[in-house]
């Protein structure tokens, strides 16, 4: 039977379930990749499972997201994070490095593998024939100690492409135009398959783009075939052995198709807050600017930052725009000054920063309140940025540099230019000098975990009880994001190595009298949701530290996979209603009573609460394994009983320049 991409994926490393659309499987894997805004739970949930040495093929640890050292916290956490590294058998990718996804797709990505990372962009992997699936961190850590991933098997959307991409048109539209058709929720239960005769003109690292922001629309994954051009990048990096030619099979079926002819496509923009609220730039043109931010892992290749450089040749950004260049890795910036564009950039009035995510978490670059920031970056959640009353932009390079010569938003089709065309060179730049191996296994023993002060032990949890009253301490909205529930930036990301003292931030730009009222309660509670709860960020801080402060249960409309995944991994019960209108029943304050919910649980989906004496229908979407392991306590209690003794496979290196 003719397979496309991703069903030659799965398959490959499907070790149990059924792949049909709604049933549980389990996928072996082959690579993890962890950064250090979530690789330290990561690291302190290997302690807990007390795991002697990884059992993947390969696992990298990055340091990428929080580069600000203000303080000791976050030269203490790299510090812990290396000799976790050291200890455990990962790579370790030194500060400054580079972003994760690219970093990781030039040295070790492999077409043909699986990758799961605790970074919901890990799904860029796609762009080389992965299949990559954004996860939280306690699954990175279970499949470090052999086991298998588990999710619910998505459908597989083909989206052909045909045509070629107009001037001053790039991948970034590409992807803005399937969040201008889909949203936030569109790609939820799927993995989204690119083909057709318009990938021709796409380069990997375009690809990589529109793989990227998949995590966007809330899908699974983002698959691209392992072809030509996935054969030239591998090659332009130093590693032509590692290509593996994998296409779909002539013939092959999608349970969902969807067409975009690249050359009808114009330059968009999401408007501020959301990733979804894509428009045309001409329907928004002319709005003041006051900042640009060129890079992350959204728009991480030479060409993304080479063209804003072309188009900036010899002008000068516009005198209220503060433009900003993060690099995404020291790859990077040695192609961008051998050729010559480093120059440009600077002598355009840029400033430019360490190779690492920076602005995009909200690490530096924070915008002025209520100031227009337009970013090449994959999300504008409200706050995400460092500034709780932002005004935050997504669009391309090429509408990202009309801005900043103009200083308002600008088609950048209405410039006096002629589109750039980038040369870009036959091989790049090799630098692995800043990428640590693991150690021999004999060594590692040896090693001891350095953990500073701000660096404490993730707390034991107790089971999930058979009976429990539980006040409704919080009711949000639809599309509440991972940000939302646990922001990001310099003031909370230092705290990510301590539940206790990140608990103090949970929800705080929704209702900063969430903490403290968990706290005075001292007891279970329970938090109300609309649709898509928890979409955005894979980190598990979200889960973790409203756990720490008394989360029982969660009542949503829906949830984003990797937060409901999360939740149940730490015995935090996802709940959804049956009847979507009993969400305007629940009031603040309201009681939730739940009476024998082991039983419940363990015989169907079904599960019903009394509100104010009437009951409540709801369900959960939970498979009989994760019943069990919301009953044990969560996924470390469930793991504590098995056996960790499975040997390492064989590890592999990067390519190292020649000479």
């Amino acid at each position: 039977m003719a397979q496309n991409v991703a069903q030659k994926l799965i398959d490959s490393h499907l070790v149990n379930g059924v792949p049909e659309p709604g049933h549980e499987i389990g996928l072996s894997i082959d690579q993890t990749l962890t950064q250090d805004a979530t690789g330290t739970m990561v690291m302190l949930e290997l302690e807990a499972l007390g795991l002697t040495r990884i059992n993947t093929e390969l696992s990298v640890q990055y340091v990428d997201h929080n580069l600000l050292q203000t303080d000791e916290k976050n030269p203490e956490d790299h510090l812990f994070l290396q000799s976790g590294a050291a200890r455990y058998g990962l790579w370790f990718s030194k500060p400054g490095n580079g972003v994760s996804h690219p970093v990781h797709q030039a040295r070790f990505g492999r077409p043909g593998t699986t990758m799961i990372g605790s970074d919901s962009h890990t799904c860029a992997a796609g762009a080389i024939g992965m299949l990559a699936i954004g996860v939280g961190g306690l699954e990175i850590a279970m499949a470090m100690a052999g086991d298998p991933v588990y999710l619910q098997m998505p459908e597989i959307w083909g989206v052909e492409l045909t045509g070629e991409l107009p001037d001053w048109v790039s991948a970034k539209d590409v992807i803005l135009e399937m969040l201008r058709r889909h949203g936030v929720k569109g790609g939820v239960g799927r993995i989204i398959e690119y083909h057709g005769e318009g990938l021709n003109d796409l380069t990997a690292m375009d690809r990589h783009v529109i793989a990227n922001m998949g995590a966007e629309l809330g899908a699974t994954t983002s698959v691209f075939p392992a072809d030509d051009a996935v054969g030239e990048f591998l090659t332009a990096v130093g590693r032509p052995e590692d290509f593996t030619e994998l296409v779909a099979d002539e013939g092959a079926k999608y349970d969902v198709e969807e067409h975009i002819d690249l050359s009808t496509l114009e330059p968009l923009i999401a408007k501020p807050s959301s990733p979804g609220n894509v428009v045309p730039v001409r329907e928004v043109a002319g709005e003041e600017v006051y900042q640009v931010v060129v890079g992350s892992s959204a728009n991480p290749g030479l060409r993304d930052f080479a063209v804003v450089a072309e188009i900036l040749k010899d002008r000068q950004a516009h005198n209220q725009v503060s433009l900003d260049i993060n690099p995404t890795s020291r790859e990077i910036l040695l192609d961008l000054t051998k050729g010559g564009w480093t120059f440009d950039l600077i002598s355009s009035g840029a400033r430019l920063h360490q190779s690492g995510c920076m602005g995009c978490i909200g690490m530096g670059q924070a915008p002025a309140v209520g100031r227009n920031s337009l970013r090449t970056v994959p999300r504008n959640f409200p706050g995400r940025s460092g500034t709780d009353e932002d005004s935050v932009w997504l669009c391309s390079p090429e509408t990202a540099a009309a801005a900043a010569l103009t200083g308002r938003i600008t088609d950048p089709r209405d410039l006096e230019l002629d589109y750039p065309t980038v040369q870009l060179p036959t091989f790049y730049s090799l630098n692995t000098e800043m990428l640590v191996p693991p150690l021999a296994e004999q060594d590692a023993q040896e090693v001891e975990l350095v953990k500073g002060t701000n660096i404490k032990s993730l707390p034991e949890f107790d089971e999930l009880p058979d009976d429990m009253d539980l006040p409704v301490l919080l009711r949000v909205g639809d599309n509440i994001s991972t940000d939302e529930i646990m922001p990001a930036g310099s003031r909370v990301l230092p705290f990510r190595s301590n539940i206790p003292a990140i608990a103090e931030f949970v929800y705080i730009q929704v209702d900063d009298t969430y903490p403290a009222r968990a706290q005075e309660l001292g007891s279970g509670h329970a938090i109300v949701g609309g649709e898509n709860y928890g979409q955005g960020s894979s980190r598990e801080h979200a889960v973790i530290a409203p756990r720490y402060l008394g989360l029982r249960v969660v009542l949503a409309k829906s949830f984003a996979r990797i937060h409901w995944q999360n939740l149940a991994n730490f015995c935090v019960l996802p709940l959804e209603f049956v009847d979507p209108e009993d969400y305007l029943r629940i009031e603040d304050n309201a009681v939730l009573s739940f009476r024998g919910l082991h039983e419940s649980l363990r015989r169907g989906n079904d599960i019903t609460a009394m509100l104010e004496g009437k009951p409540l229908k709801l369900r959960h979407k939970l498979s009989d394994r994760q019943v069990e392991m919301v009953l044990l306590g969560g996924r470390i209690p469930q793991r504590a009983a098995q056996d960790t003794s499975a040997q390492p496979r064989e590890e592999i290196k990067p390519a190292q320049p020649e000479g």
